[in-house]
């Protein structure tokens, strides 16, 4: 590796997963590590109390591995998500350790710090995992904290301007896989296991209502239906097959929902840990058609801190 390249360090720490990752000038991944964290069986999620405590203990056995690789390169600016999204009263606890680590890291090795969102981070990444150049486009989140859909433009490099113009009124999808996925014994979080389990089930034997409101996304009906169908006996790999097609549905019909005259776009982009899942990204790809669709590479889908150390190159090279 050229001892004279610059690299960009990102860190998040989510609600369940510490991430650290590296990208050199040209973008290319140097590093990208991550350490989930341990939920007990039986759980539907950690406190933040827990979480941060983890994240503590995490942060410098990921920059312990990664150093290693990148020795001897000059790292020249550090972002990190301080907030799940970038709004004014965005707020949670877990993410004052990744930035805390950021500006130690920054004020330690005298680096650009360059604050940033959890939410921001799973875009960055979804765009640069898709191959996808600066644009207008129409970007959906979906994971166990976040159901949302929103107009993002990168007007300038590493810069994100995001508008909401569509989210969940309740449970949020992540939370509905998570919900059932306790019923039917799987651990936490279910979404891996509930693909898994619904790669048996028969699609249409179990069917739950779409609750969409022009872009307004309700699952807490179609749980509490998923619920019912559990208890008079369905088979669990129907219902889990049924719940995949629900959330693929609602969120292609809140998308269909949006005005033409909204603004102009150049695709759609599916971002966050649930879009992952690879039947709800053939369902959406049937949908609304894949010449327009995009989604973040499936490694680069859940958690992690890839999108923010290539937000930290965008930034740095374009204020030089």
């Amino acid at each position: 590796m050229n001892h004279e390249q610059n690299l960009y360090l990102g860190l998040d720490t989510s609600a369940y997963t510490t991430s650290l990752a590296v990208v050199d000038n040209t973008e290319k991944l140097v590093c990208d590590s991550r350490l989930p964290l341990a939920v007990e069986d039986g759980s539907l999620g950690l406190r933040q109390s827990e979480a941060v405590f983890s994240h503590l203990k995490n942060v410098p056995l990921l920059w312990d591995g990664c150093k290693k690789t990148v020795a001897g390169d000059r790292i020249a600016a550090v972002a990190a998500s301080t907030r799940p999204r970038p709004l004014p009263d965005s707020y949670m606890p877990v993410f004052k350790v990744s930035e805390a680590f950021g500006l130690f890291f920054a004020q330690t090795m005298g680096l650009n710090f360059l604050p940033s969102s959890h939410q921001e981070g799973h875009i960055i990444a979804g765009l640069w995992s898709a191959g996808l150049t600066q644009g207008r486009y129409i970007s959906v989140h979906l994971s166990g904290g976040t159901t949302e859909i929103v107009a993002v433009e990168e007007k300038e490099p590493g810069r994100l301007e995001l508008e909401l113009i569509g989210q969940g009124s309740d449970l949020n999808a992540g939370q509905f896989i998570d919900r059932l996925g306790r019923l039917m014994g799987l651990g936490f979080p279910a979404g891996p296991q509930l693909e898994e389990l619904a790669t048996e089930g028969r699609e249409g034997t179990v069917k739950l209502p779409v609750a969409v409101k022009e872009k307004a996304i309700s699952f807490s009906g179609p749980a509490t239906s998923a619920e019912r169908a559990l208890q008079e006996g369905a088979a669990k790999a129907d219902v889990a097959r049924a719940i995949e097609v629900c959330i693929a549905d609602s969120l292609a019909a809140a998308v269909s929902n949006l005005s033409p005259g909204a603004g102009f776009y150049d695709g759609i982009l599916a971002v966050g840990g649930v879009v992952a899942n690879h039947f709800i990204k053939e369902r959406l790809t049937q949908k609304l058609g894949a010449s327009n669709l995009h989604f973040a590479g499936s490694a680069y889908a859940s958690d992690n801190a890839v999108g923010l150390a290539v937000q930290a190159a965008r930034r740095d090279l374009s204020d030089r």
